[in-house]
C-alpha cells in the first residue's frame, strides 16, 4: 500500500477523527499510564511519530517531557498547532526522521505503524533506533492477533501482529523489550497492545 493512500484517507476523515480521539481523556487511562511511565522524566527530545492531533503530545508535555509531534496528516497537524500552541508539531515521515543519530530520548509510535506492510516493519525499527540514545525508550501501540494478518480498518487496511513476533524484530532492531500491555477484545474494541522497549548499547 502506498503510504500516500493512507494520508489521503485520514485526510478525508480528519474532522471525524478528531471527534472521535482527538483529546487526552478519550485515551483509556491504563494507556495513558504506560505511555507515561516509560516517556517522562527523560532529558532531551521525545518523538510522537504519527501524533495524529497531539493530544498524547500534549499529555506527555503536561508531564514535563520535552515531546514533539509528528504527522504526515495536514489537517491533524493544523488541529495540534491551534489546539497546542505550546508545543511543537510539524509535517514530517516517521520513515525517515529528520534527526542526528543517537539525539532521541524516547519515541511513541502509537497506532502509527499499523497501517505499513509487514515487510517494511524492520526498516522503519531500524530508523528509529539509528536515531535513538542508548538506553532511549520506545513505546508501541499495535492491535495483535495470532498471526501478521491485514484487516479492515473503519479508515483504511490495517496490519495485527503476535506481540511476541513484535518483541524478537525489536530485539533484532538493536531493542530490548522492558514491559508489555495486553488489553483483549471488548466487543467493541479490538485485542490491543502496548509494548516498551529500550535502546541497546
Amino acid at each position: 500500500m502506498q503510504i500516500e493512500h493512507v494520508r489521503q484517507a485520514y485526510s478525508s476523515v480528519a474532522e471525524l477523527y478528531i471527534g472521535l480521539f482527538g483529546t487526552s481523556q478519550q485515551v483509556h487511562a491504563d494507556d495513558l499510564a504506560f505511555i507515561g511511565r516509560h516517556l517522562a522524566g527523560r532529558p532531551g527530545a521525545v518523538l510522537d511519530l504519527g501524533c495524529g492531533p497531539g493530544h498524547i503530545t500534549g499529555h506527555l508535555r503536561s508531564l514535563g517531557v520535552d515531546a514533539r509531534g509528528i504527522d504526515m496528516v495536514p489537517e491533524f497537524i493544523a488541529h495540534a498547532q491551534a489546539t497546542h500552541p505550546d508545543g511543537s508539531y510539524q509535517l514530517g515521515s516517521i520513515e525517515h526522521l529528520d534527526v542526528a543519530n543517537h539525539s532521541i530520548a524516547g519515541i511513541l509510535a502509537w497506532y502509527s505503524l499499523i497501517h505499513f506492510p509487514p515487510h517494511r516493519l524492520d526498516g522503519m525499527l531500524a530508523e528509529f533506533r539509528r536515531a535513538m540514545a542508548p538506553g532511549g525508550a520506545l513505546v508501541l501501540g499495535l492491535f495483535v492477533g495470532d498471526e501478521v494478518a491485514a484487516f479492515d480498518h473503519k479508515v483504511v487496511t490495517a496490519y495485527r501482529w503476535p506481540l511476541d513476533e513484535v518483541s524478537e524484530r525489536l530485539t533484532r532492531a538493536g531493542f530490548a523489550e522492558v514491559e508489555r500491555l495486553q488489553r483483549p477484545s471488548d466487543g467493541t474494541h479490538r485485542p490491543h497492545a502496548a509494548i516498551a522497549a529500550v535502546a541497546t548499547a
